[in-house]
């Protein structure tokens, strides 16, 4: 994987940090995002061991993952579903048989953050 950096920048307005804004590199488009709430849940110790293991054990779908870390199926899709929104992985659709599986994989390795006071 080539070098792929997230940048995240949040920004201070009126006393309080009220916007996210993040870029990345590689692409031409710009998201804004309000929410810091999301940051948050994305820097907990679970989105870490998430990509961890998906870096380490390269499962090939979500209930393998689920299963690696020995965590419910659920949690595990709604933690990649907003892994996969600031750009640190992507999903591949494969196909055995009948069925469809995603398999996660890596499309970032750093992230950035500023803060801007």
């Amino acid at each position: 994987m080539t070098d792929k950096t997230r940048l995240i920048e949040i920004y201070e307005r009126g006393g309080t940090f009220t916007s996210v804004f993040r870029k990345f590199t590689g692409q031409k488009k710009d998201y804004n995002v309000k929410d810091l709430s999301l940051v948050r849940q994305l820097l907990s110790n679970e989105k870490a061991r998430l990509l961890h293991v998906i870096k380490m054990k390269q499962p090939n779908s979500l209930y393998a993952l689920a299963k690696f870390l020995e965590r419910d199926f659920k949690t595990v899709r709604e933690d990649i579903l907003l892994l996969r929104k600031f750009g640190f992985i992507d999903l591949i659709e494969e196909k055995s048989g009948k069925r469809r599986t995603h398999k996660p994989v890596l499309t970032a390795n750093s992230i950035n953050i500023i803060i801007r006071i």
